[in-house]
């Protein structure tokens, strides 16, 4: 991901792509004739407006921190941060801005808007999202949105009506108002969800697919450029879409 960041950054003709930084491609090239720095100081000496964090929930706690204290704004793509990381970050980006998004895509984004729009006119509603095999979290953080997002709309939900499960878990997790999630980890895949709503007669799909990395490369252009405009921390990229 932080390859296609990269060159996405320095295609578009508003930015400049100022440092990158990856301790395990240290010395790597990368576009405009920069190379891959070891240490996070490195955005420091590039006098680093914007920093777009796409690790490890590890990391990006370290990073974040220090990106605030140096005053730069942060765009941040990192699963697996949770409540908690995000009310730390508000009380850390005093004096620059911080974007949370768990997904850049904007058909995703606004599959997540659509499906909030649309819960209260059902009674029930579950959620499949499916990912590569190299995804170590799950639910996705997308996933996790979406059902926040329905449930926060509508408390209105039809209960599940198992009261047997032959095999354990076969009806997947369950989130908040009850909503329940599957995840499905497959070779070849990218990001995948669909949103099944359903009511008296009647079965709305919502589905997004990302069928590669280049997916997300426009809201992460986007969020780059309007960052500077949304103060404190702004948690998904409808926020900084005006949707």
């Amino acid at each position: 991901m932080g390859a296609e960041v990269c060159a996405a950054v320095a295609a578009d003709p508003f930015l400049d792509l100022v440092a990158a930084v990856d301790p395990t491609a240290a010395g790597a090239p990368a576009p405009g004739g920069l190379e891959v720095a070891p240490e996070l100081d490195a955005l420091l000496h590039a006098a680093t407006e914007v920093v777009v964090d796409f690790t490890t929930a590890e990391a990006s706690r370290v990073n974040l921190e220090e990106v605030a204290a140096w005053g730069m704004h942060a765009v941040v793509g990192t699963s697996g941060l949770d409540a908690d990381d995000v009310e730390r970050l508000r009380s850390e980006f005093r004096t620059s801005n911080c974007l949370v998004a768990p997904n850049f895509a904007i058909g995703a984004v606004l599959m997540m808007r659509f499906a909030e729009l649309a819960a209260p006119f059902f009674d029930s509603a579950e959620v499949i999202e499916l990912h590569h095999d190299r995804k170590v979290d799950a639910p996705s953080g997308t996933a996790m949105a979406t059902v926040d997002r329905m449930a926060a709309a509508s408390t209105r939900w039809t209960p599940d009506p198992t009261r047997t499960e032959t095999l354990p878990g076969a009806r997947g997790a369950v989130g908040a108002a009850g909503i329940h999630v599957h995840s499905v980890r497959l070779h070849g895949l990218v990001a995948h969800q669909e949103v099944l709503l359903s009511t008296a007669g009647q079965l709305l799909t919502l589905r997004h697919d990302s069928y590669d990395r280049s997916s997300f490369m426009p809201g992460v252009v986007l969020a780059c450029k309007r960052i500077a405009e949304h103060p404190g921390v702004t948690v998904g990229l409808d926020g900084l879409m005006g949707i």
